[in-house]
């Protein structure tokens, strides 16, 4: 029997990246297969080692010690080593063992297992941190992988070593999980590594449509009866939420509606968007699922302005709940999203440093939607049944279980 250990990081960064919901959506996809599947847990709040079963799967907690070095990189590599030597004590079978790991980051990780098993190890590339660093701007990183390490300054130099650790850990594992045809062609193009190395898989979701009827929604919650705008996800400058509110404004003056943004983050740096129009604007914070599904239901237009997304958790909720959306046609977003059939795409200008959104096309392309209603109820369905076509739970059960098998 083919055993699968999936690796999940219980920090911040499995909410921040998605890999949370991507594991739970893997546990769910599971269940009821060939595989004998454990998931194991790092960085847990637990004090010591400690498994549990859930769904008929074993869960290991795996704490993370104290740090024994002033360098993360050490650090990690103490972990790992740490982790790798318990999991010896614990995973028996000698062969047909797989490890999916979902940080590029943890080079050290799939070191330590190689040394310690015969085994598969697949990396699926959730985020890519120079994005962080570059807002996304994929002509600005080939510029710095091509320079020499003499010209480079700082932060670029910071950039170019992140990328050198990046194609170590590519060119370690087994395979190559990609969530988009971008990411696919990045990992082709930019860290040279060969197609037959990587695989194509979609995110999905279960099923959440549908609920409630949208007149009892906007009673519970007090909207007042006019179109309702959505925003869905951290508030984080990679978002692009600031283009967002600029567009609001303008579309205000024109056809009353209401902004909804659902999400955690820097709050005070956006709040100097909404001056004067505060009261037409609601923040939520961070919700649990039921209630943003609620406001899915609610609302008439999903905005999604991200420089740079994978296989967008948000954008499928939108498809799943019938929502057009209004999005940059960045990477991800654009090929996720059809122009015109599922919702509407405004171009990224790409600057020499940054990335930018044109707010006033935003806001025109958002009230072409207000004011054709029939062109906002095709493209929602357009959206649900692109939902149910490409980002199903069923479709990503099926694609995941035939590329584990095709492993050996």
């Amino acid at each position: 029997m083919t055993k699968l250990f999936i690796f999940e990081n219980k920090a911040r960064i499995a909410s921040v990246y998605g890999i949370g919901t991507y594991t739970k959506e893997l546990e769910n996809a599971l269940q009821h297969s060939d595989l004998h599947v454990c998931f194991i847990h790092l960085n847990s709040d637990v004090q010591r080692f400690a498994e549990h079963i859930e769904n008929n799967m074993i869960h290991w907690d795996i704490p993370y010690p104290k740090n024994m070095y002033k360098d993360e990189d050490k650090n990690r590599k103490y972990y790992f080593t740490n982790v790798t030597f318990l999991l010896r004590q614990y995973i028996q079978q000698k062969d047909n063992i797989i490890f999916h790991i979902n940080n590029i980051e943890y080079n050290s990780l799939a070191d330590a297992l190689r040394k310690s098993f015969v085994c598969k190890i697949i990396l699926a590339v959730h985020y890519f941190p120079w994005c962080f660093e570059l807002s996304g701007n994929i002509s600005l990183l080939r510029k710095i992988s091509g320079k020499t390490e003499s010209k480079l300054d700082q932060s670029e130099n910071k950039v170019k070593k992140t990328l050198t650790k990046e194609k170590e850990l590519l060119n370690a594992v087994d395979k190559v999980l990609c969530l988009s045809k971008y990411t696919a062609g990045t990992l082709r193009k930019i860290y040279k590594i060969k197609k037959q190395k990587i695989a194509i898989i979609y995110n999905g979701l279960i099923d959440g449509h549908p609920i409630p009827d949208k007149q009892t929604l906007r009673l519970k919650y007090q909207i007042p009866d006019i179109p309702v705008i959505l925003f869905a996800g951290r508030l984080d400058e990679l978002k692009g939420l600031t283009y967002a509110l600029r567009a609001f404004k303008t579309v205000l003056k024109t056809v009353p509606c209401h902004f909804i943004i659902a999400g955690n983050g820097a709050f005070d740096n956006y709040l100097k968007e909404c001056e004067d129009i505060w009261i037409h604007v609601t923040w939520t914070g961070m919700i649990g699922k039921e209630k943003l599904y609620e406001l899915y239901s609610i609302a008439d237009i999903g905005i999604l302005p991200s420089f740079f997304e994978q296989c967008s958790y948000v954008a499928i909720e939108m498809m799943m709940h019938g929502l057009p959306m209004v999005a940059s046609n960045s990477p991800g977003l654009g090929e996720m999203i059809e122009d015109g059939i599922t919702g509407l795409l405004i171009p990224l200008i790409e600057h020499k440093d940054r990335m930018e959104i044109d707010a006033v096309l935003l806001a025109g392309k958002i009230l072409y939607l207000l004011t054709n209603s029939s062109e906002m109820q095709r493209m929602g369905k357009n959206a649900r049944m692109r939902y149910e076509d490409l980002y199903s739970q069923e479709i990503f059960r099926k694609n995941m279980l035939n590329f584990y098998q095709s492993l050996y």
